[in-house]
């Protein structure tokens, strides 16, 4: 079994591997508490303050308005997403398509005067700048399913005497619809992982961008750790529900994995 954890496509079973996982967190902690000087706070100190952080108030308060701004912004994505990627099939839309994958090399940075000049106040400003963050990879995901969709499939419908809609309809968008489920939680990340950045262009609203941007100011690295877990023990309960969703939506998803 040692050479099974050490050898490349290694099994193993479910305990060994949850072993494997506490072994490996607990090492990194030691390493960490060994590691720790006076400006890098101790993991005892970090979740200290955490625990604290969990006592306010004012870190629950934050902790929805940053959710609800990229549930909001995830929402308007995937319509966004949805309906260039299903028409990407049609050569109209196709350039489209292709033109706003190609604009994931843009950086925020660089536009956010531009946006700011097209948004009515923060609150839009920030809702835009996430959309625009996350629409580009969203709709890269998409089309590489497409891309990857066997020709058998649409000569099946062909044959059936299915029109080219029915054929769309069918193949990418009911055939494709536990994919989908999977490319929103990828996404769903990168918008979590986005949301502290753009909160902190427009601070008025709060967030957890906010909280973080105010202790940084006070150089208090102990309670920006604390906040940085919560952020991260919340994208896992994010992840875990959707991966969840997608296996009760779609059973036979699992089928898929295990073959």
């Amino acid at each position: 079994m040692f050479k099974q954890i050490f050898a490349p496509f290694g099994r193993t079973n479910k305990q060994i591997f949850i072993g494997l996982a506490i072994s490996q967190a607990i090492l990194a902690l030691v390493l960490w508490h060994i590691g720790s000087n006076g400006l890098i706070p101790k993991p005892l100190s970090v979740i200290n303050a955490f625990i604290n952080l969990l006592t306010s108030k004012n870190l629950f308060d934050n902790l929805l308005i940053s959710f609800m701004l990229t549930l909001k912004a995830m929402g308007i994505a995937i319509v966004i997403t949805l309906f260039f990627a299903y028409l990407s099939v049609i050569p109209f839309f196709k350039t489209i398509a292709l033109f706003v994958v190609k604009c994931r090399y843009l950086t925020l940075t660089g536009l956010i005067f531009i946006f700011t000049l097209l948004t009515k106040d923060g609150s839009a400003l920030k809702l835009s700048l996430l959309i625009f963050g996350i629409v580009p990879f969203f709709v890269t995901s998409f089309l590489s399913i497409i891309l990857t969709i066997d020709n058998q499939q649409f000569e099946i419908c062909k044959t059936l005497g299915f029109s080219k809609w029915e054929t769309l309809y069918e193949v990418i968008i009911v055939g494709k619809a536990d994919q989908v489920v999977e490319i929103i939680r990828q996404n769903m990340a990168i918008a979590w992982l986005m949301i502290t950045m753009v909160e902190g262009l427009s601070m008025s609203e709060g967030g957890l961008g906010t909280m973080l941007i105010k202790f940084n100011k006070y150089n208090d690295i102990t309670n920006v750790l604390a906040v940085q877990l919560m952020i991260f023990i919340v994208g896992l309960l994010l992840d875990l529900i959707l991966g969840n969703l997608k296996y009760w939506l779609f059973p036979y998803s699992k089928l898929q994995i295990q073959q």
